[in-house]
C-alpha cells in the first residue's frame, strides 16, 4: 500500500491549541491506533453520515485515507481533527490533549458515541445532540473534544454519587474563575458530574 501525507493536522483557523508541555498520555483507554479508527468508522456508519475525514500529521493509506499506518513514530502534532456531513450539514469536533494520536482519536470516538447515544433518547433537548459541532456556512469553526467526565473529575468510571459529587466540589473550587480559573473550565467539570450522575441514578 501506498502513503498518503497528509501535509499536517487539518486544525481549523481561530482553535486554540493544547500546549505541548500540558499533553499527557492517557493510560486508560487501552486501546490501538487501527482499533479506535475502527471504533470511529463504526460510530459514523451508525450515524449514517455522507462522508467524514480524518487529518492527522502521520501518513496515511493512500486507499483508506482515513487510516494512518500504525508502524510509524508518533508525530510531533498528535492532534486529530475529524469532519463529516449529515443531511446536508458539515460538522467538525477535534482533540489535542493527550501526546499520542492514538489517545485524541480514542477520545473524538467516546464523544461520537456519547452524542449519539444522547440523540437516541427519547427526551426533548430543544436542539440536535451534534448542533453545537455544525459548521456554520463558510466558517472553519470547530469544537473541541472533551475527555470522558471520569477523567474531567478523576474518579473511576464506577465511581459511585458521593464520589463523584466530592470530586466535583473539589474540581470547582480549582477551575472557579474567581479563583483564577477559567469559565470553560469550570462549565467542564459542572458537565462532568451531570453526566456521570445521571448515569448512576443520582
Amino acid at each position: 500500500m501506498s502513503a498518503q501525507r497528509t501535509g499536517g493536522v487539518d486544525w481549523p483557523a481561530g482553535w486554540d491549541r493544547t500546549d505541548p508541555r500540558r499533553r499527557t498520555k492517557n493510560r486508560s483507554y487501552g486501546v490501538s491506533l487501527h482499533d479506535a479508527i475502527s471504533d470511529l468508522d463504526q460510530e459514523m456508519e451508525r450515524l449514517d453520515v455522507d462522508d467524514w475525514r480524518l487529518s492527522t500529521a502521520m501518513d496515511h493509506q493512500k486507499e483508506n485515507r482515513n487510516y494512518p499506518y500504525a508502524s510509524q513514530p508518533e508525530p510531533e502534532d498528535p492532534g486529530v481533527v475529524l469532519r463529516w456531513t449529515m443531511d446536508g450539514n458539515q460538522y467538525a469536533v477535534a482533540c489535542d490533549r493527550y501526546s499520542r494520536v492514538r489517545d485524541n482519536l480514542r477520545t473524538i470516538g467516546l464523544y461520537v458515541k456519547e452524542k449519539r447515544k444522547m440523540e437516541k433518547r427519547p427526551v426533548e433537548t430543544g436542539e440536535d445532540e451534534f448542533a453545537n459541532a455544525r459548521l456554520p456556512s463558510g466558517d472553519e469553526s470547530t469544537i473541541v473534544a472533551e475527555p470522558p467526565a471520569h477523567e474531567v473529575l478523576e474518579v473511576s468510571p464506577e465511581a459511585g454519587p458521593e464520589v463523584v459529587k466530592q470530586a466535583a466540589r473539589a474540581k470547582k473550587k480549582e477551575t472557579h474563575p474567581d479563583r483564577g480559573g477559567s469559565e470553560q473550565a469550570f462549565q467542564r467539570v459542572v458537565r462532568a458530574e451531570e453526566q456521570l450522575l445521571e448515569r448512576g441514578g443520582g
